[in-house]
């Protein structure tokens, strides 16, 4: 179950990745890099108090590598003329592999059952 209080900082958290990327598609190069670092750190903070729950910290963690890849595919944009998205990719599938190790052992366990 989701506390108030985590719930108010993934609200805030919203409101950082909403400005973080409006930057981005705005082109404002100094406010979008400068709301990397907020914006993934309450990720890693909603990470951390959510460690407990394991669906929750897979899904919380999963979003840190997406905002990873995020920040990364934005500084390329932004300063090297996009040559960064190979690395953006490993985050993506940083997060992608966590959702995996999560949910194929459920849905392999799920197909057994109803074989059964």
């Amino acid at each position: 179950m989701t506390t108030p209080r985590i719930r108010s900082t993934e609200n805030l958290h919203i409101l950082l990745w909403l400005i973080k990327d409006t930057c981005w598609v705005q082109g404002y190069e100094l406010l979008g890099v400068s709301m990397i670092i907020p914006t993934i750190s309450v990720a890693i903070f909603l990470t951390i108090r959510t460690r407990k729950v394991k669906e929750e910290f897979i899904h919380n963690l999963a979003v840190v590598f997406w905002l990873c890849a995020n920040s990364v595919w934005m500084v390329g944009e932004f300063f090297y003329n996009d040559s960064t998205r190979p690395y953006a990719v490993i985050f993506f599938a940083l997060g992608l592999i966590t959702l995996a190790v999560h949910y194929i052992p459920k849905w392999t366990e799920r197909f057994r059952k109803v074989k059964e």
